[in-house]
């Protein structure tokens, strides 16, 4: 299985198995997962009613761009980024995209 492809996986797999544990609760928000397959974009949104509040939010972005994972969101506590690394990512093909270019150096992962 080439790179691409083994990587479009694993975060598809991830992110869904995210939404299934989230969505098991009655107390969370409906989660969903948005994967453009063809275009290498994958989301996890959050849709709900509290009282007359609408939510609606982005919970986790990826993208896969250059043979590389990067990372536009991730809204949440939970470690999601483990679980890509727990699935044979390396760090040195994960870039954390919501930093800003020159904090990238600073972090383990990959600066682009």
């Amino acid at each position: 299985m080439d790179k691409l492809t083994n990587y479009a996986q694993i975060i598809m797999a991830v992110l869904t198995d995210y939404v299934e544990s989230r969505n098991a609760s009655p107390n969370n928000a409906e989660m969903i997962t948005i994967f453009d397959r063809e275009k290498h974009h994958y989301q996890v949104l959050a849709m709900d009613w509290r009282k007359s509040q609408r939510i609606f939010l982005v919970i986790f972005h990826f993208d896969i761009k250059d043979r590389k994972i990067w990372v536009q969101q991730n809204a949440s506590d939970y470690d999601i980024i483990g679980d890509i690394e727990d699935r044979g990512v390396p760090k040195s093909d994960i870039v954390l995209a919501f930093h800003s270019p020159n904090m990238r150096p600073y972090t383990d992962y990959a600066v682009a």
